[in-house]
């Protein structure tokens, strides 16, 4: 088309450049395909009824899962783009623990709008800037959905934690696990740090045998080990005086690898000698201090007892629990309220720990060593898992971390939200509402990320069986009309209003859930090239 004022030849040719930009556009196609392709693998898994995943890794390792952190975790992924999903879940499950795979099935359809906006001519950079504004709005939109709730009511607590627990493997037990995490969790929050919660003070013994229906929580501690039956040691101490070494009780060694050369039995016998009465000096030492239960830290330099020191501690009438780890050392101390004795020079009475029984009991077909009724126990909490194989106790272990992880959320940010769907078509319906009130580009981006949001409920539906499209289109109408908490309900397969179905969630979870997904996505329409180094 001819305009219709000739311009010289020099502003022609400075108006008429020509950029190709097809490379940075397939970079960035490709980059939105593979991530979009890790979000579709785990979107079957998302709800309470949402498909598992069976991982089988190359040394036989199988596992059954439908967490989307742990999918990812164990997908080899080479793409880039790809890895920032698996990161991105990875992030979520730090940050609230629960929503794994709801961020990354959030980030791939807000990756699908992107592509059609950006095939429609709008610059990256627009997208990536309207993303943040919607990340930013979204967040006001849920926090003023959000029902405050206080520790002390325990029912909101078992709630959102059945709520993490439906979609797993084993939700059939989420009325024996709801509660356990609860009261898990609850014991170890310290009052003077009211909104701190350190999963680490809870810990979780996995045992084969039985069913999931007999895991249970434990107010003291448990080895999953025996103790040491050498020489007749006793099994069972009422009373006890608990002491932790980290030191070894056999005889020493040079400090250098050398050989000493004996030439004849006298020289022998000594030797045997010293050793018997090293070992006898330390037993007596540790009886002299009242200690009646000893557990020994695993040791890498020597053997930490050898088969005479278990001798002379069972005639000392000493129980033996051998092998402890050392990671663990930490977590026993704080329980018992004692401190670790690093040297037999060391061992007084202020440093034990004071139990009224210590028994050993069967479990199974193999045995544990128990510690009740602790002495001014510290604040942590130890639960016993159970089940009939590897597979299932393994999953069990970590439903019950998502249901902790869902209680810790609601110890650091006291509100709860509903789920099913509910809040992501509120926000949804907000923000394009919002979108009207903006102009230019950055108007269609903000309402195309708002119809994004929609695929949660579309998925949830769609995973239950049900008709996705007349299910969305009812919700959208039902919160038109001012009913925010209509959502799905899964189990009657129609929109009820989903809190009085007990259906709720931690508002920490959604709220990073969204800003986490929109940062990542913008994150991935920056990039406009891939540069490979040696």
């Amino acid at each position: 088309m001819a305009t219709a004022v000739a311009a010289s030849p020099a502003q022609s040719r400075k108006t008429e450049t020509y950029t190709d930009t097809k490379r940075r556009d397939d970079v960035r196609g490709l980059n939105i395909a593979a991530a979009r392709a890790v979000a579709d693998a785990v979107r079957t898994s998302l709800g309470p009824r949402g498909m598992d995943k069976m991982i089988s890794s190359g040394d036989q390792e199988v596992i059954i899962t439908n967490d989307g952190a742990t999918i990812l975790s164990r997908m080899s992924l080479l793409q880039p783009a790809a890895r920032m999903l698996a990161e991105l879940s990875r992030s979520q499950d730090a940050a609230a623990g629960d929503g794994t795979t709801t961020v990354v099935v959030l980030a791939g359809s807000l990756l699908r709008r992107a592509q059609s906006l950006l095939s429609a001519g709008a610059h990256p950079t627009a997208a990536a800037d309207a993303l943040h504004r919607l990340a930013t709005r979204a967040v006001e939109v849920l926090h003023a959905m959000a029902i405050p709730i206080e520790l002390s009511d325990r029912d909101s607590l078992v709630k959102s934690a059945s709520t993490a627990l439906n979609s797993k493997v084993v939700s059939q037990y989420s009325s024996l696990l709801s509660p356990l995490a609860v009261d898990a969790a609850l014991s170890v929050v310290d009052p003077a740090h009211p909104d701190l919660l350190d999963l680490r003070d809870i810990r979780v013994v996995k045992k084969l045998g039985g069913t999931v229906d007999d895991t249970e929580l434990i107010r003291g501690l448990i080895f999953d080990k025996k103790a040491s039956h050498a020489a007749g040691g006793p099994t069972r101490v009422e009373n006890a005086k608990i002491a932790v070494i980290q030191f070894q009780v056999s005889p020493p060694k040079t400090d250098i690898e050398q050989s000493v050369i004996i030439s004849d039995y006298a020289q022998m016998d000594r030797i045997l000698r010293e050793e018997r009465n090293y070992i006898l000096g330390m037993v007596k030492k540790i009886k002299a201090s009242g200690c009646n239960v000893l557990l020994i830290q695993k040791s890498i330099l020597r053997d930490a007892v050898t088969d005479l020191s278990l001798h002379y501690l069972a005639k000392a009438k000493i129980l033996v629990v051998k092998d402890v780890e050392r990671d663990e050392i930490e977590f026993i101390t704080k329980t018992l309220n004692c401190l670790p004795i690093a040297n037999i020079e060391h061992f007084r009475e202020d440093k034990l720990g004071y139990a009224d029984l210590v028994e050993e009991v069967s479990v199974g077909e193999s045995k544990i060593v128990k510690i009740t009724g602790i002495k001014d126990m510290g604040r942590t909490a130890t639960v016993l898992v159970r089940g009939s194989n590897q597979l299932v106790i393994d999953e069990a272990e970590r439903s019950l971390h998502d249901a902790l992880c869902v209680i810790r959320c609601l110890v650091n940010k006291r509100f709860l939200i509903a789920g099913g769907g509910a809040p992501e078509i509120e926000m949804s319906m907000q923000l394009a509402a919002w979108a009207k009130e903006l102009q230019g580009m950055e108007s269609y981006c903000i309402k195309e990320f708002a119809e994004a949001l929609e695929v949660i409920p579309y998925t949830l539906a769609e995973n239950a069986g049900l008709n996705p499209i007349s299910i969305v289109t009812e919700l959208r109408n039902r919160h038109a009309k001012g009913e925010k908490n209509a959502g799905i309900n899964v189990r009657k397969g129609q929109i009820t209003n989903i809190l009085e179905e007990n259906v709720v969630q931690p508002l920490l979870v959604s709220t990073s859930a969204i800003t986490l997904a929109c940062e990542c996505v913008r994150m991935i329409l920056k990039i406009d090239d891939i540069v490979t180094v040696r």
